[in-house]
């Protein structure tokens, strides 16, 4: 199995199982408790707490660890809602966001309050001028993620939070995509809040944190005997704590030369890719996650190149992994411009530290023979000569 998939998820690193073991079975006290192994197990905590702050430039006592990135998302939002309605009732967000936003905004809106859904340009950028031009004096946050999950555009973070900042709304980052693949400071960036996930950074899954920074109104989401310094109540996961700090910290030691070596292989994949005619890429050719490579093919289902890549032996997706059981096409598509048929035949190639020349070369090799058999059954056949029709300029 060629595994190109991992804005999904990534395989847990031999060093993080093991530095997780000793946690399900000899040093398995609560963290909560006062006696000795009890001790043990806060110890560890606080070091990953340290491990996860080291990667994104805050103090540790800023993180907070929850179930994922889902939770961090619904935190965040809902938690700033709550604990700030007496100010405001207006939130602005992108189009293009996480599942775990969206619907969070969704579920605001059926519950009074406003969220504005800014625009984004044919790479999927959000146009500062726009979210500036959106607040409100009853604007109360404003939750733009760090890079986008599908097509992997990053955001221009530093000139948001700036804007945030200059008129005192709460600024959050999805940065599940970024975190321990591209440089995060929170300070630089004027990022108040910060949603991260393990099982990107090849943690464990269901562990993640959110970043609050020190005097953020919000209140918790969980109540119960106070966990997390009130944020979060529910017994500690410490192995997964201690497994997703381990990871977070061998992503930042690696970062900038696994994200060299990975920008090289995804350069050349995009280039062998779009030399199948009428293959597009989405997002921006350069600004964009060092591993993340999305492309559309006209006449084609994505759902079936998917199926007969994985019949080659490679893993690969349509789009947002939490979403790819649905039959619609992808929101994000939809907002950078594609019509629904064309969003329906896109293909999502996500490198990870595993993914080797030989790897790309084989997709190279595949990918064309599978785009011209589903070409061949395609119901819009009858609009492309397979042999005769010279393909559109790809961009």
């Amino acid at each position: 199995m060629i595994y190109l998939d991992h804005a999904a998820t990534s395989p847990v690193r031999k060093e993080v199982i093991e530095e997780m073991l000793p946690y399900f079975s000899r040093k398995y006290g609560n963290a909560s408790s006062l006696y000795a192994m009890g001790r043990e197990a806060r110890e560890a905590m606080e070091k990953a707490r340290e491990q996860v702050a080291a990667v994104i430039g805050s103090n540790p006592n800023d993180v907070y660890f929850t179930s994922g990135g889902s939770e961090s998302d619904n935190t965040a939002l809902k938690g700033i809602a709550l604990a700030n309605k007496d100010k405001g009732d207006h939130i602005i967000t992108s189009s293009i966001e996480h599942d775990a936003v969206l619907n969070t905004c969704k579920f605001l809106e059926e519950n009074g309050f406003r969220v504005t859904y800014l625009p984004v340009d044919r790479y999927g950028f959000v146009d500062c001028a726009d979210v500036e031009k959106a607040i409100t004096k009853k604007t109360i946050l404003i939750s733009v993620m760090h890079a986008n999950n599908e097509i992997g555009t990053i955001e221009p973070m530093a000139n948001i939070g700036e804007i945030a900042q200059e008129h005192g709304v709460y600024f959050h980052t999805d940065a599940v995509q970024t975190f321990g693949k591209i440089p995060i400071d929170v300070e630089k960036m004027g990022i108040d809040l910060l949603s991260i996930s393990s099982h990107k950074v090849y943690g464990p899954k269901g562990v993640g944190a959110l970043y609050v920074r020190k005097g953020v109104n919000i209140r918790p989401l969980i109540h119960g005997g106070g966990h997390e310094r009130g944020l979060r109540s529910g017994t500690e996961n410490v192995a997964g704590i201690v497994g997703f700090g381990k990871a977070a910290e061998l992503a930042e030691k690696d970062r900038a030369v696994e994200a060299g070596r990975e920008i090289k292989l995804r350069d050349r994949l995009i280039r062998g890719v779009l030399k199948i005619r009428n293959s597009y890429l989405n997002g921006h050719p350069t600004i964009r996650l060092p591993n993340n490579a999305n492309f559309y093919f006209k006449f084609i289902e994505g759902e079936g190149l998917v199926l007969d890549l994985d019949g080659y032996g490679i893993a690969a997706s349509t789009g947002s992994a939490c979403s790819s059981k649905t039959l619609e096409p992808s929101h994000v598509l939809l907002a950078i411009g594609l019509r629904p048929e064309e969003a329906h035949g896109s293909l999502r190639l996500t490198l990870g530290r595993e993914t080797k020349d030989k790897d790309i070369d084989y997709v190279l090799k595949v990918l064309p023979k599978a785009v011209e058999r589903l070409r061949k059954i395609s119901p819009y056949k009858n609009k492309f000569d397979f042999k005769g029709l010279k393909g559109e300029k790809n961009v």
